[in-house]
């Protein structure tokens, strides 16, 4: 992975609106389905400031990304936004839409990798606008989107697709299942250190891939 300075630039604006358009599009599908937690808050904006978390956005990725710098070598890099707040109880549904609330960010983030892949072809040698550097951006744009849609489809509690899992489990699964969120954010680190949560995005990875290239005629 690239971490020089013109990388890091050029990643700022995708690594922003993937995070924000992420938990913003929670809160709006939620307000949908009759919770309005989010926008009392101020949580339903395209204003970054209201999404990041000082240390899961800013501290820890930045620590990752220096020790790569410094001492070469993959790295893992791994980072949180603050959770939208949603009363799953205001629901009209709250089982059922449940799922929906929660799908609401991974989908978010595969529109936005397509909208960056169409990009990537415009600007692209040959393209209307012909641009290294955009087409640069543009990658990132894609790689930063499946990478967030992937990490957030495992279905651990807290992650968006536990709580899908939640949704469609039976009632008495659904609650054991539930309370597995307590230990959640342990188990996720756990499998980031020990590398099985590459592992578990890959199937992600690779149907994000395929759909952008079935959708853009590419295959």
């Amino acid at each position: 992975m690239d971490f020089s300075l013109r990388a890091i630039a050029l990643g700022v604006l995708p690594v922003v609106l993937a995070i924000t358009l992420h938990e913003a599009a929670h809160g709006y599908v939620a307000r949908g389905f009759g919770d309005r937690t989010a926008e009392g808050l101020g949580r339903i904006s395209l204003n970054p400031l209201r999404h990041i978390d000082p240390v899961g956005t800013l501290l820890v990725p930045g620590m990752m990304i220096a020790a790569a710098a410094a001492f070469g070598g993959p790295a893992l890099i791994f980072g949180w936004a603050k959770p939208v707040p949603v009363n799953f109880g205001n629901l009209r549904h709250p089982k059922r839409d449940m799922l929906w609330v929660a799908a609401a960010g991974p989908a978010a983030n595969f529109a936005m990798a397509l909208l960056w892949a169409i990009g990537l072809k415009l600007v692209a040698p040959g393209g209307v606008w012909p641009s290294g550097a955009l087409l640069e951006m543009a990658h990132i744009g894609i790689s930063i989107n499946l990478v967030l849609m992937a990490l957030n489809l495992i279905p651990i509690p807290p992650l968006d697709g536990g709580r899908i899992a939640v949704s469609l489990l039976p009632a008495p699964l659904a609650a054991a299942w539930q309370r597995v969120e307590r230990y959640g954010f342990v188990i996720i680190v756990a499998l980031l250190v020990t590398g099985l949560l590459n592992q578990l995005m890959i199937p992600f990875l690779r149907l994000g891939e395929y759909l952008l290239a079935a959708l853009l005629h590419l295959r």
